[in-house]
């Protein structure tokens, strides 16, 4: 794989997007990790930078349109074609709905699915005029069976699957594929730092009997962004140690 091969990954300074990030680069990449922090993004890409993995960084608003096109547009015309989108940014804001504000719901809607919306809608017109690309939208398993105290969240990522199925529908025949992962439960540096009896109440609930790894979700991230995947469109690829079965 050549490195014009290009990725975008939105929140690829987290702990899932860190994972997938660097999974790409070593399957030939180059890769632009999007962070809503100048800040946080230095600092990540020197810290990446001293584990081996050379990944270029953007200051970037999911929330802002504009922004979206800009950073886009920067992309394609001083690195190259974006050839595979991964949409990983996402908040939440949980409170039951009794006690939800409407800023609450908001702010969670906006980020992870109108953000989404934002980043397909600024890829999609350049991969149609290649006919090709890869677009891997990162949901939850809250997303396919909900969450006590999480129906932002929730409502927020069972519409990025439904996002996923349309517009795969829309430009199958162009050579775009588009794809959902929804995670469940993963041990990222954030949920490392959760008392370790309720990491281990989490694990009582999971067949398995352990968390995910954030490398195993940027295997399955690269496993959808290889050209041999060009048969998998629309799908919904659970990775959750068998917490929820559909």
């Amino acid at each position: 794989m050549s490195n014009k091969n290009i990725a975008l990954v939105t929140g690829g300074t987290g702990g899932i997007g860190t994972a997938i990030c660097q999974k790409l680069t070593l399957d030939g990449f180059t890769v632009v990790a999007a962070s809503s922090s100048e800040a946080k993004a230095k600092r990540w890409e020197q810290e990446q930078k001293e584990l081996g993995f050379d990944i270029q960084t953007c200051v970037l608003n999911v929330v802002d349109f504009s922004n979206c096109t800009k950073n886009i547009l920067y992309i394609e015309e001083v690195i190259g074609p974006i050839s595979v989108l991964v949409n990983t940014a996402g908040i939440t804001q949980d409170s039951t709905i009794k006690r939800m504000s409407k800023d609450q719901w908001q702010n969670v809607i906006d980020v992870n699915l109108t953000g989404t919306f934002n980043m397909c809608r600024n890829i999609i017109e350049p991969m149609l005029e290649r006919k090709h690309g890869r677009i891997i939208n990162i949901s939850s398993i809250n997303g396919e069976k909900g969450q006590f105290g999480q129906v932002n969240y929730a409502a927020s990522k069972a519409g990025i699957h439904g996002i996923t199925m349309s517009l795969a529908q829309e430009v199958a025949s162009k050579g775009i594929t588009v794809n959902t992962i929804s995670p469940g439960y993963v041990l990222t540096p954030m949920v490392a730092k959760i008392d370790q009896e309720i990491q281990d109440k989490i694990c009582a609930q999971i067949p398995v009997g352990r968390m995910g790894q954030p490398a195993e979700i940027g295997r399955a991230v690269a496993f959808l962004a290889d050209e041999q995947a060009g048969y998998i469109t629309g799908s919904n690829l659970s990775i959750n140690g068998g917490q929820h079965m559909h």
